[in-house]
């Protein structure tokens, strides 16, 4: 069952996160889109981590998982390193640590 619940929250999880990434490619060519997904994630994380219901397996096994991206967040690096915009570069890894840990923190303290 818990399978199931997994599945759902990723079924909803990719494609919420494609939609939003393709909202903002229409503004920009910087990957605000994957940094958006990335910190809306860790909150959602934090926030159902002391959860022991089927809503952590939904919302952050499923939903998040798949909402959520590393492997996308490493390519938008590694392609800003290939094309010379260290600054670019370091933006993005420290806002994403910063902004990611906050996001996690306060969903962890949203429960506590």
């Amino acid at each position: 069952m818990i399978a199931l619940y997994v599945a759902l929250g990723a079924a909803i999880g990719a494609p919420a996160r494609f939609l939003i990434d393709q909202y903002f490619r229409k503004f920009t060519s910087k990957p605000i889109g994957t940094f958006t997904v990335n910190i809306v994630g860790s909150f959602l994380i934090g926030l159902t981590f002391a959860d022991k219901t089927h809503w952590h397996d939904f919302i952050a096994v499923g939903f998040a998982g798949a909402f959520t991206t590393w492997s996308t967040f490493i390519l938008d690096l590694y392609l800003g390193y290939e094309l010379k915009k260290y600054k670019d570069v370091a933006i993005n890894l420290s806002a994403s640590l910063v902004f990611g840990l906050a996001a996690a923190w306060c969903g962890l303290q949203t429960t506590s």
